[in-house]
């Protein structure tokens, strides 16, 4: 069964009520799941033999929330090489900012540099469109599960 690791980054909880919603729904796939909470973070690199899904909100100005900021920050400067890591990211944010989803596209960009590769394009919800972003979400899991090919 292969591992899927839910990686969260949020300032008002909707990106961990996501991962918590998603959760289930990835174990119906016959995946196993772990949420790995902010402050599980310090020293884990995601191992390329599990697949990675990152869920992080914008603050500020396309900033990173502060509860994974530091996780970001340690990938950046540690630059592990990930060439087989299989990740997707979803980003919650609102339109009407112009740095929407600033967040998630600053771990795109990352991931990218550390040579990861995307299963799914960038899924960029915007709070001027949805009060559920789990909902979005959880739509986009069958892509996601086409896409990885389980």
């Amino acid at each position: 069964m292969q591992k899927v690791n839910l990686v969260f980054g949020t300032v008002y909880g909707s990106a961990q009520h996501v991962a918590e919603t998603l959760a289930p729904a990835i174990e119906k796939l016959d995946y196993e799941v772990a949420i790995k909470h902010p402050n599980e973070l310090a020293s884990f690199t995601p191992p390329e033999d599990e697949l990675l899904i990152i869920i992080c909100s914008t603050t500020g100005q396309g900033d990173l929330p502060d509860d994974i900021f530091p996780w970001f920050n340690l990938l950046k400067s540690t630059a592990p090489y990930l060439p087989k890591l299989n990740y997707s990211i979803i980003g919650l944010g609102d339109s009407c900012y112009e740095t929407f989803c600033g967040a998630a596209k600053q771990f795109e960009a990352l991931f990218e540099e550390l040579g990861a590769k995307a299963v799914t394009p960038l899924l960029e919800i915007d709070a001027s469109e949805t009060m559920s972003p789990e909902d979005d979400a959880l739509e986009w899991i069958d892509v996601w599960h086409n896409q990885v090919g389980h």
